[in-house]
């Protein structure tokens, strides 16, 4: 077991201990578990997947939507920082489809490179928490 930080603009998401975490990176997908080797990395866009115990299935895993941020993981601490993250609970699918909808609809409609780099983070933020609430959806059917 190790101590899992998730801190966002809005404060401390996660704080507590865990057997396992599964984050996005750059490189891809990392997972860390007790006694991970000192690393400082960049989280991308994506889901963050927690196990907290060692017997728990999959369908157990708590879920995060995070746009990004910074991983540090030292003395058996792994701390994420985020501007935002969204537990999977927190999620309505309905309501996070619309949101995606009007994302594609303002990239579609962006005038300049500005406003199409923006909406073009509206969108990937908004298919991330789509995905993280159809995990929670998939994960509850079990």
């Amino acid at each position: 077991m190790f101590h899992f930080e998730l801190v966002a603009l809005s404060g401390k998401k996660f704080d507590e201990e865990v057997y396992e975490v599964v984050l996005p990176t750059l490189d891809g997908e990392i997972g860390v578990l007790s006694h991970h080797m000192p690393l400082v990395s960049v989280a991308t866009t994506g889901a963050i997947m927690v196990r907290r115990n060692p017997k728990d299935s999959d369908a157990k895993r708590e879920f995060f939507a995070t746009n990004g941020g910074v991983i540090e993981v030292a003395d058996n601490t792994l701390r994420v920082l985020v501007d935002e993250a969204d537990h999977a609970d927190e999620l309505n699918e309905a309501e996070v489809q619309k949101a995606l909808e009007r994302a594609h609809k303002m990239k579609a409609e962006a005038k300049d490179q500005v406003s199409l780099e923006h909406a073009q983070a509206l969108v990937d933020r908004q298919a991330v928490r789509l995905h993280v609430a159809g995990l929670k959806r998939r994960h509850q059917k079990r």
